[in-house]
């Protein structure tokens, strides 16, 4: 049996190379909310922190209410994955674990809607939200996402490797409910890939940019994206207040991320490892 060979230094060079190409954006983003316009665009552009970070803060909360669209932001996300672990975990307990009719063609039908271009469904959506009266309201953004083919995927995934037909049994034999199974003995179970369902919908949620296009109108009921979109123009963009929303932006995805980022990657690959 061979050894594992520690990695050469021209792997940990290719693989530092790629990690600051991948950090730079970021770090720049940081860099750029703390100075002024007029120094953004310097040939070189600024590579440490300024002081203009209360300067861009104040012309950034005077161009959007800047505060409001990140509730909106956080409240929309928050609904849209709470709905997203509830019937997407439901969805996925009834077809891994249930025997009805036709159970493998529908499940097939869900994982084709993932091949569906989302512009496609633009013209739709916004009809469907005109006709329920529901445009320029945050339900037009969480209700149309709370149950997704991928999310439902991995929900089936994880209960077909984490959850005994036996112990299910037992409990429809102590006269449990099929809720009450559900519930009590299914739920607990799939916790590890309820926490990255969650940590997916979350992100997806709080950078969707499109829906919020389509059936936001009032700039104060912009969800954060659409709000810092909204700060630019064609000749007087305030660069630095821009940039300094974008990483406040940033930062609940950077601290989610840091505090969960294995758990996203095992639970994606757990959910790859049994059809």
């Amino acid at each position: 049996m061979r050894e594992a060979r520690s990695p050469s230094w021209g792997s940990w060079l290719v693989l530092g190379a790629g990690a600051l190409l991948v950090l730079a954006p970021f770090y720049f983003t940081f860099v750029f909310g703390t100075h002024q316009r007029s120094s953004i665009f310097n040939i070189p552009p600024p590579l440490w922190f300024g002081d203009a970070a209360a300067q861009n803060l104040d012309l950034l909360l005077g161009s959007i209410p800047f505060w409001r669209n990140l509730s909106i932001s956080l409240y929309v996300a928050l609904a849209t994955t709470v709905l997203n672990l509830l019937f997407c975990s439901a969805a996925g307990y009834a077809f891994a674990l249930l025997q009805f009719r036709g159970r493998e063609k529908l499940f097939g039908l869900v994982l084709a809607t993932m091949m569906v271009p989302s512009f496609l469904n633009m013209i739709p959506s916004f009809m469907v939200m005109q006709w329920l009266g529901w445009l320029d309201q945050p339900r037009a953004l969480y209700i149309p996402a709370a149950c997704g083919a991928l999310g439902v995927f991995l929900m089936r995934q994880a209960a077909l490797q984490s959850v005994p037909r036996e112990l299910l049994s037992a409990a429809r034999m102590d006269g449990a409910s099929e809720w009450r199974v559900f519930w009590s003995v299914v739920l607990p179970l799939l916790r590890p890939a309820l926490g990255t369902l969650a940590l997916i919908t979350f992100i997806a949620s709080w950078n969707n940019f499109m829906a919020p296009l389509v059936v936001m109108r009032a700039v104060e009921n912009y969800t954060l994206p659409l709000a810092l979109r909204a700060m630019q123009s064609p000749n007087n963009t305030e660069w630095g207040a821009l940039m300094l929303g974008s990483a406040l932006a940033l930062l609940p995805l950077l601290v989610v991320y840091l505090f969960s980022a294995r758990k996203l990657v095992a639970g994606m690959a757990a959910g790859a490892v049994k059809g």
